[in-house]
């Protein structure tokens, strides 16, 4: 394929903290180069409706520290149509865009990839969801944020916990992915953990937490992942555990979006920082259709397909550990 010279930036789907970091790199990467890069806001509907602004070197300072995009990011149903994509194609000729980086989840990179096998126009993908939940990379961007951000939660919740001798049930992001509630339960200290991966069943929760009663504990946390299945909801589970575990008061937390905010961490600004001059890298050793990942430390890169095929495996061994710890 041609190298390209100028080169679109864009962030898709829900937002997550270290995107803009991730963009700031793509914006410096390419003046490093000497290629110019093209900002585009509100993801593939910005693409859609020509919303682009030059990006320099400065144009992105005092980004590193902010949370969310500052691009902004939209789901953009016209761009699922053949006619929004053709649009979106005939925009970025206009503008003599020949490559594009997308920042995003696995549903970015399935539009990103649809996109690309239908013009050939180079596209490369970088991992920013709190989720963690994309194959070819052992972390995504905006996941060490939200752990810190739930395991702040969790010590928070847990000063109530003890003063009242309560239970509470703590619901974490992840609809189809424990890693958030698997790791933030063990990093704060969670009596239960329940993820969408494993479904044990209401009755050994019952007995865990009347086990733990009996030990002498005065509280408990349960981390609960928005997709386990082992009640219709949190809610819906907090009644049954009132019903039949009466010597529990039984106290119920959504975290909701505050997981996805607030300033990243060190380590998702420097993860961002290494995808985003990986993916120009890569772009310049003439790559498309894929994704800029990071394993055992190292930046590599694995096609689209195999990013998006299925969740990565939730570790066996943290389940056990979170077994063990929490008697």
């Amino acid at each position: 394929m041609k190298l390209p010279s100028k080169i679109a930036v864009l962030t898709s789907g829900g937002d997550a903290p270290g995107m803009n970091a991730a963009i700031r790199a793509v914006v410096r990467a390419c003046a490093y180069n000497n290629l110019q890069c093209v900002g585009v806001y509100r993801g593939f509907q910005g693409l859609i409706e020509a919303d682009f602004k030059e990006l320099g070197p400065r144009s992105v300072k005092n980004l590193i520290n902010r949370g969310g995009t500052f691009l902004k990011s939209a789901r953009s149903q016209d761009f699922r149509t053949d006619e929004g994509r053709k649009k979106a194609f005939n925009n970025l000729k206009k503008e003599n865009i020949d490559a594009l980086i997308v920042i995003g989840g696995d549903g970015t990179f399935a539009g990103a990839s649809v996109f690309m096998n239908e013009f050939n126009f180079p596209v490369v993908g970088i991992p920013g969801t709190i989720d963690n939940d994309i194959n070819g990379t052992d972390y995504t961007i905006g996941y060490d944020t939200a752990l810190n951000t739930v395991v702040e939660a969790i010590d928070k919740i847990r000063d109530t916990a003890n003063s009242h001798n309560r239970l509470f049930l703590v619901e974490v992001m992840g609809r189809d992915a424990g890693d958030i509630a698997l790791n933030a339960g063990i990093g704060a200290g969670a009596e239960e953990i329940l993820i969408p991966e494993q479904n044990r069943g209401r009755e050994r929760l019952l007995e865990s937490l009347s086990r733990s009663k009996k030990s002498g504990k005065t509280s408990s946390i349960v981390v609960v992942s928005e997709g386990d299945q082992i009640g219709k909801n949190i809610f819906g589970l907090a009644k049954y555990i009132e019903e039949n575990l009466t010597e529990y008061e039984v106290r119920v937390t959504v975290l909701g979006h505050i997981q996805r905010g607030g300033s990243p961490s060190c380590y998702d600004r420097v993860l961002a920082s290494r995808l985003g001059v990986g993916a120009v890298d890569a772009l310049l050793r003439g790559e498309t259709n894929v994704m800029i990942g990071i394993i055992h430390n190292r930046v590599t890169s694995v096609s689209f397909l195999d990013a998006i095929k299925g969740n990565n495996e939730i570790d066996e061994d943290l389940i056990r550990v979170a077994d063990i710890i929490s008697i």
